[in-house]
């Protein structure tokens, strides 16, 4: 009895990344670790489960909803990882000798039950860098300058980091007089949604969710109304939390962090102060930014963070300072593709190098090891047969060159360097030659 067949299909809100989209999307992945370590942030990494415990209570109810959460075959409780700010967290509170300020970027898989969207996938890639140990403006502008590295290394046109400070919802606590943190995370919670559902929609959910009444739910949207330029958002924020500490020290720390971002060469209105910037997940505590592609605003934010000091004292039982901002590299590598950005590619190779036949596959062989050797990438033909035919797979496989050694090659002792865009062929007698064509095309 014959089996019966699968057939071949993808779970929802997951996706498979083929040759001519991992080339490209590794390419982006290698640029920004380059950012990072620029920077001085060296790499972690962690499990993709976590127990249950170590997770739960950190991101607020709704984030928590998305969780993929079970039961292992071992009886534990676990979590898939939400994402990555967690798992630092536990590393720093069980591996005590670690250095304090702590730079640290990681890369990898997250996982969340949520509704698939355009660019939005339930596993998604996260490139986080962290500090932990350091509480000024430096490591929250460190973040910052970051964010403007990666996104200029990677030409994704123009694009701006919208910034706050959490230090203003803990103002608008105190001027609302709201009964305690849950609401006051539910307040935060709902402004977030702000950008996606209008403002009829979030004053309605701060009655009912926030459980806020008119005059309060007019005051904060006073506080979202506050816009312009950044003189004049600090200007008017300094007016609207007179006599109210948390939102000054909020006010005063974004002065100081566009000081920092001017010094470094961040121009002006690529860092715009917008009060409607909260972040959703309750553990942020001073400075946020979300940045957005302007050629695409639909995309939603391609590079997010913040200041969440309270994290680390869950695990620790002190209070230890961070910051940090990740990349959402499904998003941004989906709007890149979309805008006509990358170029999808097949093959990794710089130059195809064809087998005749028997007799000179040994020639083929020794060109293409002294070619690696002078770091490029040669790809020998494993099946040999007609050099029409490898000369096809070549070029449908989008690679620049290749490196034709026939009976004649070897007699003459030479090769000839063929340009598969243009057709051209080069006589070349020696791997230092033909490595300085091809990097001279590379280059040029």
């Amino acid at each position: 009895m014959a089996e019966r067949r699968v057939e071949p299909r993808l779970l929802r809100g997951f996706r498979d990344y083929l040759p001519e989209e991992m080339i490209p999307r590794q390419r982006m992945l290698d640029t920004i670790t380059d950012v990072f370590e620029r920077h001085g942030f060296v790499p972690l990494a962690t499990p993709a489960l976590e127990y249950s415990e170590v997770v739960l209570g950190k991101y607020g109810a709704e984030a928590e909803k998305l969780l993929f959460r079970f039961t292992d075959n071992g009886g534990r409780d676990v979590c898939m990882r939400y994402e990555l700010t967690i798992s630092l967290a536990r590393v720093m509170a069980q591996y005590g000798n670690l250095p304090r300020p702590f730079k640290r970027y990681q890369i990898g898989p997250v996982w969340r039950a949520e509704r698939p969207g355009h660019g939005r996938f339930r596993e998604f890639t996260q490139c986080d860098v962290d500090i932990v140990g350091a509480g000024g403006v430096l490591a929250e502008y460190e973040c910052l300058q970051v964010d403007y590295d990666v996104l200029t290394a990677l030409g994704v046109g123009r694009f701006v980091i919208r910034a706050s400070n959490r230090r203003f919802l803990d103002g608008l606590a105190t001027m609302l007089a709201l009964r305690d943190d849950e609401q006051k995370h539910a307040v935060g919670r709902t402004i977030d949604k702000l950008s996606g559902q209008g403002e009829a929609a979030v004053r309605d959910l701060l009655a009912e969710e926030a459980g806020l009444d008119a005059g309060q739910i007019d005051r904060v949207f006073g506080f979202l109304g506050i816009k312009g330029t950044n003189d004049e958002v600090l200007r008017r924020l300094r007016d609207y939390f007179a006599g109210v500490p948390e939102g000054l020290e909020g006010a005063a720390t974004l002065d100081a962090l566009l000081v920092c971002a001017k010094a470094g060469g961040i121009p002006d209105d690529v860092v715009q102060l917008d009060t409607s910037i909260i972040r959703g997940l309750d553990y942020y505590t001073g400075t946020v930014y979300e940045t957005f592609l302007l050629d695409m605003p639909g995309l939603g934010s391609v590079m997010s963070g913040g200041r969440y000091d309270g994290l680390m004292g869950i695990f620790t039982g002190q209070d230890v300072p961070a910051v940090g901002i990740s990349v959402g590299i499904d998003r941004l590598f989906a709007g890149l593709v979309e805008m006509g950005r990358v170029q999808a590619a097949a093959s990794v190779a710089d130059v195809f190098v064809a087998v005749f036949d028997d007799a000179t596959a040994p020639a083929s062989i020794r060109a293409a090891s002294d070619l690696r050797s002078r770091g490029i990438a040669a790809e020998v033909a494993v099946e040999g047969g007609r050099l029409g035919k490898q000369l096809k797979f070549a070029d449908r496989q989008g690679v620049p060159f290749a490196l034709i050694i026939g009976p004649d090659e070897v007699a003459a002792g030479r090769m000839t360097l063929r340009d598969m865009k243009t057709g051209d062929q080069h006589p070349c007698v020696s791997a230092d030659e033909v490595a300085d064509l091809i990097k001279a095309r590379k280059h040029g």
